[in-house]
């Protein structure tokens, strides 16, 4: 059963690589939970922890949400994924947000991840079983403004996986974590230059930091994809009817490196029972290449936003990862439209790679509803 399951993490990853250029990817349980779902982000390169405000604030940076200028949001996003192999595997999300003070709001998702039709063997002799696996996320966040410029948010998540083979008296269980991120953000006053005004942000998120998640025959469970995040960005805003974003972003694992030689039982078996609380430490010094090896599991992105007239957006972006790492990296576009309380936006994701991505040649695509009259100024 071990083996299915590693199979499907691997997949879900996006890492179809080749063993000869690839030399130590980190593969973690449930990936899906770092996939972006929305539009907005995924049009800048998968940028969004230091952007300013919006409803998909959840996944990124919840603590963007104490920034909001408007009351209530609520959106819905649906993603493709590997549209190139079948038609029925996605990732849809719902959220939800409330910004019951000036200081405060609150923020609900639910992240569902779909694979479809799927054949399951216990040998290549069997039979096969066909069921629709599935992964989902429910998370609830809180943030708060320390200080006019600065707020931080908690966010908490249970995560439940069925990626697993039905066995023949149907006792086969789901898989279940809970996990939570820690994040900070940063908004600046008003600037003036020389011919346009300017806006700094900054943000931070710790994500999915929690327990393995493991069905119950396994003696090993597989680490969370605690990941930190850290990005800024900077607003150009020419006149009333033209704002131009660019920012950029770096993400790095917290799991630790799988050791060098695989076939090394005594240290495989250490990595195996490492617990996730000190992997996450020992992951900022533990690659067997050292330092050089160490900054090559630092992915970054970096993107751009135009906006006129708060009806009319156009984005584009880059994200990059070494291919000794997984080899994502690619281009982005994206659009958004906005009318009234609502607003559409797509994006586009180009492989750059030799690699073949998941996300490859996918339009995503997200509905935003901005609810309550009541909004709040930025200062």
């Amino acid at each position: 059963m071990r083996k299915v399951t590693a199979l499907f993490l691997t997949v879900l990853a996006g890492q179809f690589i080749n063993a000869q250029e690839v030399v130590r990817p980190i593969t973690t349980g449930v990936p899906f939970l770092l996939i972006a779902g929305d539009a907005r982000s995924s049009g800048m390169g998968d940028m969004g922890v230091g952007t300013s405000s919006d409803v998909f604030s959840q996944q990124h940076n919840a603590a963007k949400y104490a920034f909001a200028t408007q009351a209530q949001g609520f959106s819905l996003n649906y993603s493709p994924y590997m549209s190139k192999v079948t038609s029925d595997m996605s990732l849809g999300q719902l959220t939800y947000y409330n910004k019951f003070n000036e200081r405060s709001a609150i923020g609900a998702s639910l992240r569902y991840f779909g694979m479809g039709d799927m054949e399951f063997r216990d040998s290549y002799q069997s039979s096969s079983v066909t069921k629709k696996p599935n992964e989902f996320a429910v998370d609830v966040s809180y943030s708060l403004k320390l200080s006019d410029r600065f707020g931080m948010a908690v966010t908490g998540r249970f995560i439940n996986s069925n990626l697993r083979m039905p066995e023949v008296d149907n006792s086969s269980s789901m898989a279940s974590q809970i996990a939570v991120d820690i994040a900070g953000f940063y908004e600046s006053d008003m600037l003036s230059f020389n011919g346009f005004d300017g806006r700094w942000r900054a943000g931070f998120n710790i994500q999915n930091l929690g327990p393995k998640i493991k069905y119950d025959d396994e003696q090993y469970g597989a680490f969370l994809p605690a990941n930190l995040k850290l990005g800024g960005s900077f607003d150009f805003i020419i006149d009333r009817e033209n704002t131009l974003t660019v920012g950029a972003e770096i993400n790095k694992l917290l799991v630790p490196t799988p050791p060098a030689d695989r076939t090394d039982a005594e240290e495989t078996m250490k990595y195996n029972d490492m617990s996730w609380f000190k992997g996450v430490f020992k992951s900022f010094g533990d690659a067997p290449g050292g330092f050089s090896e160490e900054m090559k599991e630092i992915a970054w992105s970096m993107g751009a936003e135009y906006w006129y007239d708060n009806k009319f957006a156009f984005r584009t972006g880059y994200f990059h990862e070494s291919k000794e790492k997984g080899a994502r990296q690619y281009a982005t576009l994206g659009a958004g439209f906005k009318y009234s309380m609502m607003t559409i936006d797509l994006s586009y994701l180009f492989s750059t790679s030799k690699i073949n991505n998941p996300m490859e040649n996918t339009l995503r695509f997200s509905l935003t509803f901005d609810l309550g009259r009541k909004t709040y100024n930025r200062g």
